[in-house]
């Protein structure tokens, strides 16, 4: 995907974002803050930010003292996320459009750099994750903190490939190649840092040391409408971007009728969380 149509697909997933935030988003985000171990008075670069998920809980732990930058390509996403920060009383929190290439700390971060760099389910998303991740890692300073989450090995696949399976039954795959397409999916990002070894391993190529990694088990039942709420407040929303209003009321019926054909009743959102020390 362009930085433009990635900002187009989750501008357009806001409120499905938010509404699965509790399931999905959520649990990921509060763990990967409280695993930065962060500080008062830290200053923090949360880059993908969406709604907040992580952000939020990094103001709370670093207080008055501390200040957060929220980035994102996503204006309507970072909007629920300046909303939640105010009903919080949160002012230590900007939620700023940005592309995360192309940062640069204001003159509000001190000159020795961030504290902590987190990115919650976004690194995947990066044009070039590798190139791209360690320059946002030369951002924080010497013995500063670095944290992702990302998607354990296995997880939302069941669930994944059958949406795309049902897809490609209404659109050659050229036009659904979105970044959980199972036909593209052997080549996708993900594979470089799905699991525990290779996501340590991608952590401290990316400039750290000390790189813990834990897994975060997740199940959470495949409702009807939960199941399409996840569609729509996901990448996977893009794949319908074609479709007219009947075919994507097609595409649901189809795919929950699949699920449930296939057993398919609870979806696996197991999640990989690692933070490192910058290196000096």
């Amino acid at each position: 995907m362009t930085a433009a149509s990635l900002a187009a697909t989750f501008n357009a997933t806001s409120r499905e974002f938010d509404a699965v935030t509790p399931q999905v988003w959520g649990p990921a985000g509060q763990s990967l803050a409280f695993a930065l171990g962060l500080a008062t008075g830290d200053a923090v670069l949360d880059v993908c930010s969406g709604t907040g998920a992580s952000a939020i809980p990094a103001a709370a732990a670093v207080g008055p003292d501390g200040l957060v930058h929220a980035i994102d390509l996503a204006d309507d996403l970072l909007e629920v996320g300046r909303v939640k920060a105010t009903d919080r009383a949160l002012r230590n929190i900007d939620f700023v459009v940005a592309d995360a290439t192309e940062w640069e700390p204001p003159s509000t971060v001190p000159d020795a750099g961030y504290d902590a760099l987190a990115c919650s389910y976004g690194i995947f998303f990066l044009p070039d994750p590798e190139r791209d991740f360690a320059r946002l890692v030369s951002l924080v300073r010497p013995g500063g903190r670095v944290g992702v989450t990302v998607w354990r090995k296995g997880a939302i696949e069941a669930f994944a490939g059958t949406f795309f399976e049902v897809i490609g039954a209404h659109s050659p795959p050229s036009e659904h190649d979105g970044p959980l397409a199972q036909d593209g999916y052997d080549k996708h990002p993900i594979r470089r840092m799905e699991t525990v070894d290779l996501l340590r391993a991608w952590l401290t190529a990316a400039g750290t040391t000390d790189v813990e990694v834990v897994e975060l088990s997740n199940h959470v039942p495949a409702t009807e409408s939960f199941v399409w709420d996840l569609v729509l407040g996901s990448a996977m929303r893009g794949a319908l971007t074609s479709f007219d209003d009947a075919t994507r009321t097609q595409v649901r019926a189809e795919f929950t009728a699949l699920l449930t054909e296939r057993g398919i009743d609870s979806i696996d959102l197991g999640t990989l969380v690692a933070t490192g020390v910058r290196t000096p």
